[in-house]
């Protein structure tokens, strides 16, 4: 009885609300990692937040795509005013976050467009699974390749220091 009351309990509490942020991107570091601005002072006194975007995985700049990822990320986001949904915080201290332009989610789009997997470590979100998939069925950006190697397999086969992962 102690624990279905436990269970109802912690069923009952409210889901914590995510904290969305606007600003403008003012840097983007590669290919799911940006710079980001908020338009008003962060609570942790900083001018700027370091954001990886959640869900998603993009080739390292030194990994086939890699760059073309960047730069695609950067047409998209970079100068541009966004809203920052953040999820978590990771080891590194980056804001892991959902990124969105005038609406549009930026890791979604990434998926889509071929510049991106959807991260081997999180919850694959229906949506981003039918992304890749259909990605890959075209064979668009990094689906191109005969054999694209995923980043997090990737940086197991490189050292950390032949690839910057600011």
């Amino acid at each position: 009885m102690a624990l279905f009351l436990l269970c109802l309990a912690w069923v009952s509490v409210p889901p914590a609300q995510a904290d969305t942020m606007h600003g403008v991107v003012i840097v983007v570091v590669d290919g799911d990692t940006v710079l980001f601005k908020p338009d008003h002072a962060h609570t942790s006194g900083r001018t700027f937040l370091k954001v990886r975007l959640a869900g998603i995985d993009a080739p390292e700049t030194d990994q086939p795509y890699g760059d073309a990822a960047t730069r695609e990320l950067a047409a998209r986001v970079l100068n541009r005013r966004v809203a920052v949904t953040s999820v978590a915080t990771d080891v590194n201290g980056r804001t892991i976050a959902h990124i969105q332009v005038a609406g549009h989610e930026v890791g979604t789009e990434l998926v889509q467009s071929g510049f991106a997997w959807a991260a081997a470590r999180s919850r694959h979100t229906a949506k981003l699974a039918v992304a890749q998939r259909q990605a890959r069925l075209d064979q668009r950006g990094l689906w191109q390749g005969a054999a694209p190697v995923p980043p997090w397999e990737w940086r197991r086969t490189h050292p950390k220091g032949e690839y910057n992962r600011f």
